[in-house]
Formats: C-alpha cells, structure tokens, sequence
C-alpha cells in the first residue's frame, strides 16, 4: 500500500504495512499516515481472492496484535481517521476527493484489522487495544482514552450526517460494513452475548441519541436501493460491484450473523445479482436486522428495536407517544414497495416479517392496501420453490402468511383479487385464478411436499393453521383448488382412519370404517354424503363392547 495501487501478492511485503505492524510506535502526526493512506487496491471479487488476501495480510495482523500494546499505532490510526471525519461533511459538500478517499482507505484498513483482532480476542483484550496512550517524556501520569466508543460514535454520525453521492458511497458503505464487523463479536461465542461491551456502547452513551435516526437511514438506503457508482467517479480503483474490499470480507461475517439472529438455518443460495446492483442497501439491511436483534439489557430494552416497532407513516399526524423517545417517520408507500420488489433475499423476508409481528402501524398499513397480491405473490413463491429455498425462508414466509390470515378483512379480499397467467405455477395452467384459490394451492403444495421430503411437524401445523384461518371465508374457489382440498382431505382421513385401527382395534381384521374409506376417490364426491354421526355408528357397529357406548352417545 502507499502511494501506487497495491496487489495481494504484494501486502506481505509492503514497507507501510510492516511500519505499521512493527516495533516502533507512530504518532498520529506522523507524515507516515498520507503515505499509508495513499492507495489504491483492486477489489477481490470471489472467495478465492479473498482466502489470498487473508492468507497475505495475516502475518502482518499477527505482528501487529503481538506489538500493539506497546506500540499504540491501531490506536493512533484510529485517531487519524477520528480527525479527518471531523471535516468529512465539509469535504463531501467541496467535492474534495482526495480527503474522502484517504479518510476512506483508513476506515478500509480498520476495518481489515478489526475483523482479525475481534476473531482472535475477547471484548476485554479488544478494550487493551483500542486504548490510546498519550505519553510525553518526563511524564510520570498517563492519559487513557477509550477509542471504541468514539470509533461507533463517529460511524453512526458518518453512516447519519454524510450526504449519499457519488464520491461518499464508497465510505457509507465502509461504515455500515465496519459496524457489521464489530457486531461479529457473537459469531465467536456459543453463549448469545447479554453483557457485550460493544452493545452497551451501541445502546447507551453516546450512541443512543442517534438510535432513530440510524434505523431511518438505513431503512432508508434499503427503500432506494442506490446502486454503485461507476468506477469512473471515485479517484480510487474500484470494481464494478463498488462493495469494497471489506465488502466481500463483511458479508461473509454477516451471513454468519443472519444465521445466529434469524431461524438457525443455513444461509441462503447466495444472490450475487442483488448484492452487486445495490450493496449499501444490502449491508444496511444486514445492520439493521442485527441491531434489532440485540439482547436487552438488564436494565434497558434493545433501543433500535423499539424504533423499529413504533415508527409511523409519514402521514400519520398524530403525536408521538411519549413512552418511546426513539419513534420517527417514514413514508410507508415507499417501503412497502421496496419489501414488495426484494423479497427474493431472506433478509428482506425477515425483515418484513418483523415489521408485520412488532409494529402495529405497519400491520395496519400493509392488510389495508388494495393492490395487497403485490406482497402476496412473492411470498407464494418462495414457497412454490421450497425445494430451493432454506428452512428458515420458507418459515419466515409461512408465518408472514399465517399473520395475514388472522385478519378476516385480508381473508375475504384475496378471493375478489383476480390474477391472470400465473408463470411459476407449474402443474397446471392457471390463466385466471383468484389470489386466495392460489393461496390454497401453494400451501396444500408445500405440506405435500412436507410429508414427502422434510416431515417437519411444525411447517405441517403452521400450513394447516393458514389454511384453517381462511377456511371460514372461502369462496368462488377455482375448481382445481377445491379438487385438490377434496383429494387432500379424502387422503388423509384414510390415513387416520387406519392409525385409529391400529391404535384401539389392533385385533380386528375389517373395519367398517376403513372399507368405507377405501372406495372413496380422491375426487371426493362421495365425502359429501358422509357425516361424522354415520361414520362413527359405523365404526361402532363392528364392534360390541367399545362399540357400544359410542352408539350410546350418538343417541
């Protein structure tokens, strides 16, 4: 690194990166820090050169973790970032480039450390390092400072205050990245952290004052999806996908991060296409999601998580209740249409699935809107496609369903939604089909699909609870969904039929019953001519003794 673009090949033997990682301490006055900050570096792009660059820069990581005590320069470049941020906005305003790119290139090489020391200390050793030093000769007192806190302030106030263009996506993103990164403190406990340092940073102090304004802005990047700019308006090297190079590291740390805060599922298929149009947009979602998942702490609830429960539509006047400090505004036909178009990811899924079971104004918002299929269809599909989704998608889009379905307003508007040539529907050609027919199709689908490959008695009852949630107002279904309710019912009463034998009858070599059901076709029109009273008489028909007090009770 330096003033010329440097190449993994390269880092091992960079004379910067060895001043840096070395004995010798480094003022953060030092001219050494242009220098250092004066690069540019070519974006990994895959896993591969990724592993390279771990593999490079891990001898200078190890040196400087073994010598940073001592020497204090993790603790001086952190100052040096701290300083120019103070003028970042300023600079942002002026189009001054060649500020934004050095302050730039030392978040990136924070960050690169950050991700080393967090994976190989505790919180506390992570403290040791981040404390600042300042010794003069002759001085026999010494005057600590704890950069962690000023670190996430100073992130949040960037991530915040920064206008988003051109010249600072490349930061933003950087700064959304490094938060994810020092959040990544949990993927190296088995326990789930309830005394973290760095969420008590997150959630008191400093910090909170910003807690609205932070879960607005990065719903805010998720809403506009702001893509990256072309290379050619950065004065560093940059890759088309514009993530940075902590990008590719952070997502790797993030994807672990989704697993331990959502479901415990593995990670979903990978869906480069939507990372690279818009990565600031994907690593806010990535934060946001994580922060509101922190534990509570003993004395004060999660505050990111309240501000995600209580924020309201932009047009709604009324006064903010004065229990919750951190309630803002934001303009709800926006981010229903942004939940609407993202739903291919699992962190979009998740994140409307939170929004639907925490916050009463969102709920209230999505069942009342009238074009609703627009929600509705992506969801369906995700479980369409279950064999290509993982179990915690296809969760979060079951239970996004049985919210829905609790509401009987929802439960009779979808029958009056009229959809024309359903594509992914591949079983039958369905050219007009109501929404909440289609919705009875895809959910008997998925519970075959169940029974056959995953046998998940908890995905079985949440799909029969949606479908029992609707039952009450089904109407003008399409033929196809009431044949496959007919065959579905005819097939598992002659599934039941048979465990009741076998159970209380184990003895018995005809059951009354059992024939009854065995004519039965699975298109179950002779169902109809069957009610509990004549099935019950004549299963207790057959037998005496048992027999006779069912007889008894149906007198």
């Amino acid at each position: 690194m330096g003033a010329n673009s440097s190449s993994i090949s390269e880092l091992p033997e960079n004379e910067y990166l060895k001043k840096l990682s070395g004995a010798e301490p480094i003022s953060e006055n030092d001219p050494f820090w242009n220098q250092l900050l004066s690069f540019s570096f070519t974006t990994p792009t895959n896993s591969a050169e990724l592993k390279l660059l771990e593999e490079a820069t891990i001898s200078v990581c190890k040196s400087l973790v073994e010598k940073n005590p001592r020497t204090g320069n993790l603790g001086s470049l952190i100052k040096v970032f701290l300083s120019r941020t103070k003028e970042l906005k300023i600079s942002a305003e002026c189009q001054n480039h060649l500020f934004i790119w050095q302050a730039h290139n030392a978040l990136f090489i924070i960050c690169c450390l950050l991700k080393v020391f967090i994976s190989r200390m505790s919180e506390e050793e992570l403290q040791l390092h981040f404390t600042y030093e300042d010794k003069t000769p002759g001085s026999y007192g010494t005057e600590c400072e704890d950069l962690i806190e000023e670190l996430l302030c100073c992130l949040i106030q960037l991530i915040v205050e920064i206008p988003l263009l051109d010249i600072t996506y490349s930061i933003s993103l950087e700064a959304v990245t490094t938060l994810v990164v020092f959040l990544s403190c949990q993927l190296f406990h088995k326990e789930i952290l309830r005394e973290s340092l760095i969420h008590k940073y997150l959630m008191h102090g400093r910090c909170l004052p910003y807690t609205s304004r932070l879960v607005k802005t990065l719903l805010y990047n998720f809403i506009r999806q702001e893509r990256s700019p072309p290379p050619g308006t950065h004065v560093f090297q940059q890759q088309p996908d514009g993530g940075g190079l902590l990008y590719g590291i952070a997502s790797g740390v993030a994807t672990g991060l989704r697993t331990v805060f959502t479901l415990g599922g593995v990670g979903s298929k990978p869906t480069p296409q939507l990372e690279q149009c818009s990565p600031l947009a994907h690593q806010s979602l990535l934060l946001l999601l994580v922060l509101a998942n922190l534990t509570d702490a003993p004395d004060t609830p999660n505050p990111y998580r309240q501000a995600i429960m209580s924020f309201k539509n932009t047009q709604d006047s009324s006064a903010f209740s004065s229990s919750n400090p951190h309630a803002f505004q934001i303009n709800f036909n926006s981010l229903y249409t942004a939940l609407c178009e993202q739903q291919r990811s699992d962190q979009a899924t998740l994140l409307l699935y939170m929004l639907l079971h925490q916050n009463g104004n969102v709920r209230t918002y999505v069942l009342a809107r009238t074009d609703i299929e627009n929600l509705v269809l992506p969801i369906l599909e995700i479980l369409y496609h279950v064999e290509e989704r993982n179990s915690h998608h296809v969760y979060m889009a079951l239970i996004i369903l049985l919210i829905l379905t609790e509401d009987d307003g929802f439960n009779r508007s979808i029958h009056e939604v009229i959809l024309k040539n359903i594509t992914w529907y591949a079983e039958r050609v369905l050219t007009e089909i109501s929404l909440g027919s289609l919705l009875i199709l895809v959910v008997i689908r998925t519970i075959q699909y169940n029974m056959t490959r995953t046998r998940d008695k908890y995905l079985h009852t949440n799909c029969l609870a949606a479908l029992a949630n609707m039952s009450a107002q089904f109407r003008s279904l399409h033929q196809y969904a009431a044949q496959r309710i007919i065959s579905y019912t005819c097939r598992h009463l002659r599934r039941y039929v048979y465990v009741l034998d076998k159970l209380y009858f184990p003895h018995s070599h005809c059951s009354t019953l059992q024939h009854c059901f065995s004519t039965l076709s699975d298109n179950g029109e002779e169902l109809l001519s069957l009610t509990c009273s004549h099935i019950l008489r004549s299963y207790a028909s057959s037998f005496c003794y048992p027999g006779a007090y069912i007889c008894q009770a149906l007198e």
